[in-house]
């Protein structure tokens, strides 16, 4: 567990980065839906949750509320991030960053990242880059509305145990 200083025009002063449970699918669920416009169904987070291939990280503001979360699986020596959003109001807090961040040690011997994300996402790309990340390529109509998705990669340094 990992606890941050949150920016100062949120609703709580800190917040944890912790382990995802079933318990919290509802809340989950209701960030998902209000973030993407063809949301994970219940029966994916929970295939994700029991995939032991799998991290499935959550953010708890100090008063114990869900603000966001993560979710990746390791392929052979790449993580792969599936799934990550922050509630609304608590976006540009330093929150996904955090996620991020926190994911990348609990894979040990993992080359890189990988992730699709929307072209029209441009806030979330913006974070990748200052994340490290660099676009691949682009994929062609990725998503079930033929959007395009734009694939990028961080190379992750070998870590020491």
């Amino acid at each position: 567990m990992v606890t941050k200083n949150v920016k100062s025009d949120t609703k709580c002063e800190s917040f944890d980065v912790v382990y995802l449970n079933k318990n919290d699918i509802d809340s989950v669920l209701e960030i998902e839906k209000n973030s993407f416009s063809h949301p994970w169904s219940k029966q994916l987070f929970l295939e994700e949750l029991d995939n032991l291939s799998s991290i499935c990280l959550k953010v708890l503001s100090k008063e114990g509320t869900l603000l966001g979360y993560i979710m990746l699986r390791k392929i052979v020596d790449e993580m792969h991030l599936l799934n990550i959003a922050v509630k609304k109001e608590f976006r540009n807090k330093g929150i996904a960053k955090a996620l991020i961040t926190e994911a990348q040690k609990h894979f040990m011997g993992v080359s890189c990242i990988v992730l699709e994300v929307r072209v029209s996402n441009k806030p979330a790309i913006e974070l990748y880059k200052k994340l490290g990340f660099e676009q691949l390529y682009v994929r062609k109509r990725y998503y079930p509305d033929g959007e395009d998705a734009l694939i990028m990669e961080k190379k992750i340094c070998a870590q020491v145990e």
